[in-house]
């Protein structure tokens, strides 16, 4: 990539995140209903129009966070190396951000990280929108399973479809005792056993991919 091609994409990654933070701290502070995204734009010293270049919906402005997750067990899968298997690298991934307390395995008590999911799991909305991101992570998850390990398509996308799943209820499933006040090395334990169960559970189930 050229210097200035390198620079200009740099330059468009950086708005995308001030973009985004600006409105995420709007919200957090009165609620994503009561913010328009004009004023947004003007938080972030930008025109609508060009707000909407990059984020085509008020949504957007929010689940960008996950934008660098949606592809995230696709690249899990394609960067695995025999003789692991998928769900082996899927399985050690996930277990990883546990360990590292990653925000997106549900199991983080910083307030930010609280507010932050008591912000998109509380507004009808953006839950909505977040379906969509996931339908994304399924398809190019169920890509990279067909890639390393054959079958056909459609046993790809039903067996992405329950990884996916089974992630995102674990997640979940830490981010409501985190809200509901217990810390999160006092959920780690459990979290932990939770997710090597479940993993066995879809080990069970998906053979291929085991």
């Amino acid at each position: 990539m050229a210097p200035e091609a390198s620079l200009r994409e740099l330059k468009k990654q950086q708005t995308y995140a001030t973009v985004s933070e600006t409105a995420i701290a709007l919200f957090l502070e009165r609620g994503f209903e009561k913010v328009s995204v004009a004023e947004v734009a003007a938080a972030a010293r930008i025109s609508k129009p060009t707000l909407f270049r990059y984020f085509p919906t008020k949504e957007d402005l929010v689940l960008h966070r996950f934008a660098d997750h949606e592809d995230e067990p696709a690249r899990v899968v394609s960067t695995t190396k025999p003789p692991a298997t998928a769900l082996t690298a899927l399985e050690h991934h996930f277990l990883d951000g546990l360990a590292r307390h990653d925000p997106v395995t549900g199991l983080n008590d910083a307030e930010p990280v609280l507010a932050f999911h008591q912000l998109l799991y509380g507004t009808p909305s953006l839950v909505a929108r977040l379906y969509g991101y996931q339908t994304r992570s399924e398809q190019s998850l169920a890509g990279a399973l067909t890639e390393a390990h054959g079958g056909t398509p459609l046993e790809s996308r039903i067996a992405a479809a329950q990884i996916i799943a089974v992630q995102r209820t674990l997640a979940l499933e830490n981010w409501h005792r985190v809200a509901a006040g217990a810390s999160a090395e006092e959920v780690a334990p459990l979290a932990t056993t939770e997710a090597v169960a479940a993993f066995a559970q879809l080990r069970a189930g998906l053979s291929r991919y085991a």
